[in-house]
């Protein structure tokens, strides 16, 4: 039943209890909405409290009632089949009401109701809603500045909205929307900046009259409308144009704009220091504004590199930049996030590749030039720009700029370094480089350096001798000696794949790098944390004549009592052991100092980001180093310890989940020794009712598999676990190669306790994956299944029939001859129930005379004009050379049975049958006799094999060498089951035996050595 105005009164009384602290008041009222959302009129009503008068003062409410309005418009604006929806006259009222309640005076609300607008425009414009722009573009002739603020709201969002859509259609209507839209949003902009500059001139100048302390709330206003117009018109040229990049077309308003954009900014900033003090909200606007122009310069760079690249725009913007990193105003230093955006502007424009020169070749037509060399054209001029720009003055200047000012620390970064040091070093080593001036100034030195490398190599090289001989590694007082050489550090650190040409390292390790260590007063933690710094980063120069040196170098850091820089060591450690090169001979008298410091050291950590640092090194360790079986009691203590300390911490337990995998493969067949630790966190982990199963089950699932692989036998724990892959399964097939490689462990490893124990979740499981994956899905589970059936091949046939008539439905199923993977798909399926035919031979008889398989084949529309036994073999016959060698063996095996049957068009296919095994007997004999050496040198080698083969893997090969197909003779079954045939058949046989052509013949005889 609809919803009307008489119910009002209603909706206001839930809206208002849905927010009620009580939960038995709010429970039935959250219920009761979220039964009404699907009605007729809900939205009608919601609309109504949103926008009516006597409830303007009642925030609260219309707030709720729009989130809801929200989520009806996500979920029932589209028609669906599961709802009525929200009608067409009910929709034609709701968009005419929200643009006749444009002046919102409520700020939240006013957003709200953009978003609203802009929810329903990605829906409906421009077909059900074409007159949304005009509208809005009329209402702002007459409107004051609140209402164009609440419109520049709402163009806002919407536009925003319209941009996601990436329809060819889509973009040509945004296109067409910035084409109206832009001309007025622009002027409207450059009217609004003369507006606020003589509003801040007035401001400036001290006149404190009441009338202009009113102005000022009308002056923000018209601030917040210009920062939204702002958004705007960076939108309409991101969004309303092509890429010049992919194009070659110039992008006018980039040359219009750009310049006008860097005018604000430098009329803006004067009044950065003026109005600190005094005027909080708008010194706070000049910050916002201020950083939003450089951003949309930015943007619209990347998005239009060319039309930017203009001699009338790169040189102002890159000069401003250049300008303002290279010798800032004092009040500007203080001004981190501008700085950052000028770093910004200045590296994206460096890293350009479209200002790069092309190193590709060009191809031209009769039309002309080609489009590749208008863009060569394009870059070479704008690369001309960019040399006239930067000489090499300029370039050394902002090098040694970058490395002597932004790279050393501040008074601030010490006193925030000696209160937290932990927090300190996740801040330096691991925030985003541009949210904070240092790493943004070191992200920009690394590009200038790759761009100028032979020009600026000499001059790093230079800093740091100066840095070295200036600051003798004796020195211990804080000075800006001192912290010139730790940024010199840091400028030799980051780029040591370039200066290792101009830079010995076990000259610089040797003169000044070991020597700083040797210092241990307490001012040296910043030397000493970039000493660790430099050791992780140069590794893949440190030769093996320094390794020995470099490891004992980072143990000792690792013992430092500064916890920043222990946790830079750990880091580099970590490079080090995961490196090609990684000498574990040097490192391993080091071990036990490195577990125990590693042991200490998560114990003093606090912050989440060092705990999984420290058991990322923990887990590599065990992963790189053999000698980790005399550390296991502690490794295990460890491993419980900070199980028990991250409850609700997902990445730390993934961590740890990961280390525990790399500690089991470790322990091979020494692991059952840690299942007292493992199987509680195991089977936390692979639980799917756990709280924590979304983030830990892919990592749970991957630690199961490697226990499996590892145990020397199945406990009983293990085996208890097995339903859970069941449920896991049931749940989705994200992790199903995890989950067949975990099914095939409890197969070989487990046996028959495990399919007395579980044979129905096996059957369960087979049936659930079978017939609902794709064919990748199916290409890895079908060996399995084939080792089940070679391992239990009387009982396991009758318990999983159901998989098996799914497999004989895909075998006789078209479709696969183009398609390599159903080719694969039906070959194996093929050759499993070829298996069957060898191993239960009655079984297979009685599968494919089951009604309920041919009830399945004709749904699945399979033809089936003969015995369904006969189909198969004409699928034997037919992929026999898509198989293995042991598969086709087993095709040949299964067609000579076929011989015995009492079936006259046996005969029919009789030439083929035997063409088909006499190559497998001819063909295959090399095959088998590898195999057979293979295994005899697997048995006689078994004490050798259970030392360095995962135990599933020694098993797996053990069962393979013992399949009853390779003990068997093609060659006797042929000759024996061709005696039946011809008992049989009597003159038929030899009929279609003399009707044989005499080579194929000659091929029998020599295959069956008869004379």
């Amino acid at each position: 039943m609809a919803l009307s105005a008489a119910d009002l009164p209603a909706m206001y009384t839930l809206l208002a209890n849905s927010m009620s602290t009580d939960e038995s008041i709010r429970k039935p009222a959250e219920a009761a909405l979220s039964e009404s959302e699907s009605r007729p009129g809900f939205c009608y009503c919601l609309m109504e409290v949103i926008t009516v008068k006597d409830l303007a003062s009642l925030v609260d409410v219309r707030l709720m009632a729009s989130v809801f309005f929200k989520n009806s418009i996500n979920r029932y604006w589209r028609n669906r089949r599961d709802s009525s929806g929200i009608s067409s006259e009910e929709k034609v009222h709701l968009r005419q009401k929200l643009l006749s309640h444009l002046r919102e005076e409520n700020y939240q609300i006013a957003q709200m109701l953009a978003v609203l607008i802009s929810k329903i425009a990605r829906f409906d414009y421009p077909r059900e809603w074409p007159d949304l722009f005009s509208i809005l573009a009329q209402q702002l002739q007459s409107a004051d500045v609140l209402t164009s603020h609440r419109i520049f709201m709402i163009l806002f969002r919407t536009l925003k909205e319209l941009s996601t859509k990436r329809l060819t259609a889509d973009q040509r209507n945004f296109a067409e929307i910035s084409s109206h839209l832009f001309d007025y949003s622009w002027h409207l902009w450059q009217s609004d900046v003369q507006t606020i500059l003589h509003g801040f001139s007035t401001i400036a100048q001290g006149y404190s009259s009441n009338a202009v302390e009113q102005h000022h709330d009308e002056l923000y206003l018209t601030c917040e409308r210009w920062l939204l117009c702002l958004k705007i018109i960076r939108q309409l040229i991101i969004s309303g144009f092509q890429s010049d990049a992919k194009c070659i077309q110039e992008v006018r308003p980039v040359k219009e704009v750009s310049p006008v954009l860097l005018n604000a900014i430098q009329s803006f900033l004067p009044y950065y220091s003026s109005f600190q003090d005094g005027y909080p909200k708008f010194w706070d606007f000049i910050k916002r504004a201020c950083t939003k122009l450089m951003k949309v310069l930015s943007a619209i760079q990347g998005r239009h590199p060319f039309s930017f690249g203009d001699k009338c725009v790169l040189p102002l913007v890159m000069n401003f930049c250049l300008n303002k990193i290279a010798d800032p105003e004092p009040h500007i230093l203080s001004y981190e996030q501008f700085l950052i955006q000028c770093m910004v502007m200045v590296k994206r424009v460096l890293e350009c590749k479209e200002y790069k020169p092309s190193v590709t070749g060009r191809v031209m037509d009769e039309n002309g030039v080609s489009l590749e060399q208008m863009k060569k054209n394009i870059s070479n001029v704008v690369g001309g720009v960019l040399t006239t720009l930067l000489p090499n003055e300029r370039i050394v200047l902002l090098c040694n700029v970058l490395i002597r000012r932004y790279f050393v620390l501040t008074a601030g970064d010490l006193e925030e370094w000696y209160q937290n040091p932990e927090a300190f070093h996740h801040e330096q080593d691991m925030v985003q480089w541009t949210e904070k001036l240092r790493p943004c100034a070191e992200a920009l030195y690394i590009v200038l350096f790759e761009n100028h490398s032979q020009l600026l190599a000499p001059v790093v090289v230079s800093i740091l001798q100066e840095a070295m001989n200036g600051c003798p590694t004796s020195v211990t007082e804080i000075t800006p000696g001192l912290l010139l050489k730790d940024a010199a550090y840091g400028a030799a650190a980051y780029v040591y794949y370039e200066l290792s040409n101009y830079l010995s390292f076990k000259d610089w390790f040797n003169g000044a790098l070991s020597l700083e260590l040797s210092n241990g007063h307490p001012n040296m933690r910043i030397i000493h944390r970039k000493v660790a710094l430099i050791l992780g980063q140069w590794v893949s120069e440190i030769k093996n004549d320094t390794k020995r040196a470099v490891y004992c170098a980072l143990i000792s850091l690792l013992q430092d009592k500064d916890l920043s820089v222990r946790l830079a060591a750990c880091r580099s450690l970590c490079l080090h052991i995961e490196d090609a090169n990684f000498s574990e001979q040097d490192f391993s008298d080091l071990l036990p100092i490195c577990w125990d410091s590693c042991f200490k050291l998560v114990e003093e950590v606090q912050e989440f980001d060092s705990k999984v640092q420290v058991l990322n090194l923990i887990s590599v360790l065990i992963g790189h180093v053999n000698e980790v079986i005399p550390y296991a009691n502690n490794l295990m203590q460890f491993f419980q310890m900070v199980w028990e300390e991250s409850s609700g911490e997902s990445l730390l337990q993934i961590q740890l989940l990961i280390a525990l995998r790399n500690f089991v493969v470790a322990l091979g067949y020494e692991s059952p020794s840690c299942y007292g630790m493992l199987l509680p966190i195991l089977q936390r982990g692979i639980d799917i009712n756990s709280p924590d199963e979304l983030n830990l089950l892919e990592d749970s699932m991957l630690l199961w598999e490697a226990a499996l692989s590892h145990a020397p036998a199945v406990v009983p724990q293990l085996l208890a676990f097995f339903p859970c892959l069941v449920e896991i399964l049931e749940r989705s097939f994200d992790h199903l190669q995890v989950a067949i490689n975990i099914l095939e462990s409890y197969i070989i490893l487990g046996g028959r306790e495990f399919l007395s124990m579980h044979s129905g979740s096996v059957a369960t499981l087979l049936d659930l994956i079978v017939g609902n994956v794709n064919d990748r899905g199916l290409i890895s589970t079908l060996p399995v299944i084939d080792i089940l059936i070679q391992c239990f091949s009387v009982e396991v046939p009758q318990l999983i029939s159901s998989t098996l008539q799914k497999l004989v439905v895909i075998c006789l199923s078209g479709g696969d001859d183009r398609d390599p993977s159903k080719t694969a798909v039906k070959a194996s399926s093929a050759a499993i129930l070829a298996r069957i035919l060898v191993m239960n031979t009655n079984f297979l008889a009685q599968l494919t005379s089951d009604p309920s398989l041919s009830s399945q084949l004709q749904q699945a529309g399979v033809p089936i004009e003969e015995n369904i036994l006969l189909c198969l073999v004409d699928i034997w016959l037919d992929k026999v050379d898509n198989v293995s060698s042991t598969q086709k063996k087993t095709f040949g095996l299964a067609l000579s049975i076929i011989l015995t049957l009492r079936l006259p068009q046996v005969l029919d296919k009789l030439d083929q049958i035997l063409s088909v095994c006499t190559s497998v007997i001819l063909g295959v004999t090399d095959d088998l006799t590898e195999e057979e050496s293979s295994g005899d040198n697997m048995s006689s080698s078994r004490s050798d094999g259970e030392g360095t083969l995962p135990s599933k893997e020694f098993r797996k090969r053990q069962i393979k060498f013992s399949d009853p197909i390779n003990q068997m003779s093609l060659e006797n079954s042929l000759r024996d089951n061709l005696q039946t045939c011809a008992g049989l058949h009597g003159e038929s046989f030899n009929s279609a035996i003399g009707s044989m052509h005499p080579a194929a013949f000659a091929q029998l005889k020599q295959a069956l050595k008869m004379p």
